[in-house]
């Protein structure tokens, strides 16, 4: 299979070569997205009429699709500075965009290489309360939502400075070693589980309840029961920190995980969806996926045991989809197995309980992955079920039974493959 892969490798090579050095001169722009000033606003919230409060400010910030930022805060001037990895930021229209008293300047552009800079000047010192990057459109879209809250000086200056902590860096690129080979049930089955959200993204909200306190309370739980079962299971996270989505994926390829699954609890303005749902990896999706970790993604980082550092965006890319073709498949019978079990156990599932998205979290080239929305946070029934400890026993044994006849069906395929 090695050997195999490395003769692909050079065919597609010598075919691709000629593109890609004729591509990379006709690209005058790396943005991987664009800035959306329909969906993009910064408002004042909470003070009502009283000018002597300052309201929190709410920002939002609509892209393309998503890329890797990272948030900081500047003194004199206060400043609230968002980096990204890159957005093209033609069409930003300063006072279209600037609804807030309480920020008085909005500029953007190309801050080196591969990063653009939004700069916020502030009327005075803010702290930021909570940010998450939403991901869930269905076309793709993301948008960045920040809330901002007055704070004092002294404890602004503290924590303002230049982006230097690992919190909000790039995911260290995972050691390559070497090719993995797929799992044949002969060891133990690496499950690595990703609790959703985290630290100052809280996800889903309902009153006092955060979709990041479901997720990890349910990740150390499920953890538990897939030990007892035989498994090494590898958590994303394992309190209440900020992980970075391309982190996240890099735990499982450094881990040499055989699964992927990530748990959220998501909310629905209508309160009428309820049900657990298990989404895969769209198809249209995976060209782009493939497109989007080959352009900023560190090389040795992007599939487990190939080094593709030296390669050329359309090659990682095309070996990438290579990759796709045998994981995919794989992935999409891990959510078969999932809705099978969960059934089986008589448990609520949505009325579509598969279904296709582009998280990033399933964008992994080589590791089957899924993502499993416990329930709605929107939902009487659902809210009362997620936190209800016989509900999660329940829920935990329907998916370490669904991984356990995954993993062998999956194991017995390989043998196949091998023959």
């Amino acid at each position: 299979m090695v050997r195999r892969f490395a003769v692909l490798f050079w065919v597609v090579a010598g075919l691709c070569l000629g593109l890609a050095v004729q591509a990379r001169a006709e690209q005058a722009l790396s943005a991987l997205a664009s800035y959306d000033p329909a969906s993009s606003s910064i408002t004042d919230e909470g003070a009502g009429f009283d000018p002597a409060l300052k309201p929190s400010v709410h920002v939002v910030i609509g892209l393309s699709r998503p890329v890797p930022y990272r948030i900081s805060t500047l003194a004199n001037p206060p400043r609230l500075v968002l980096d990204f990895r890159e957005v093209d930021w033609r069409g930003l229209d300063p006072a279209a965009l600037l609804q807030s008293r309480h920020v008085t300047a909005v500029r953007a552009g190309l801050l080196m290489p591969g990063w653009s800079r939004l700069v916020l000047e502030l009327d005075g010192p803010y702290a930021v309360e909570q940010a998450e990057m939403a991901t869930r459109d269905l076309r793709g879209r993301a948008r960045v939502e920040l809330d901002l809250t007055p704070t004092d000086a002294a404890t602004f200056a503290a924590t303002a400075g230049a982006p230097a902590s690992s919190l909000w860096a790039l995911p260290t690129p995972a050691i390559v070693g070497p090719p993995k080979k797929r799992q044949t049930g002969d060891a133990p089955l690496l499950v690595v589980l990703d609790p959703g959200h985290g630290g100052i993204d809280p996800g889903s909200i309902n009153g006092k309840l955060y979709e990041k306190q479901i997720t990890l309370t349910f990740a150390r739980l499920l953890k538990e029961r897939l030990v007892r079962a035989g498994m090494q299971v590898i958590l994303t996270r394992s309190d209440d920190s900020f992980v970075p989505l391309e982190t996240r994926l890099s735990i499982a390829r450094a881990a040499g995980a055989d699964l992927f699954l990530s748990i959220h609890a998501d909310a629905e303005a209508t309160a009428e969806a309820t049900g657990a749902t298990v989404y895969t990896l769209s198809d249209q999706a995976t060209d782009q996926a493939s497109a989007e970790l080959a352009a900023r993604h560190d090389r040795d980082d992007i599939m487990a045991g190939v080094d593709l550092t030296n390669a050329d965006d359309q090659i990682a890319t095309v070996l990438m989809d290579m990759a796709r073709t045998e994981t995919q498949p794989r992935s999409d019978r891990l959510a078969a197995a999932l809705v099978d079990a969960i059934k089986a156990a008589g448990l609520q599932m949505h009325r579509r309980p598969h279904q296709e998205a582009a998280f990033s979290v399933l964008k992994s080239p080589d590791v089957p992955s899924a993502l499993l929305e416990l329930g709605f946070l929107s939902s009487d029934s659902d809210l009362k079920n997620l936190q209800d400890p016989a509900w999660q026993d329940r829920m935990a044994d329907a998916i370490t039974a669904a991984i356990q006849a995954w993993a062998k069906a999956d194991a017995a395929e390989a043998a196949l493959v091998r023959q």
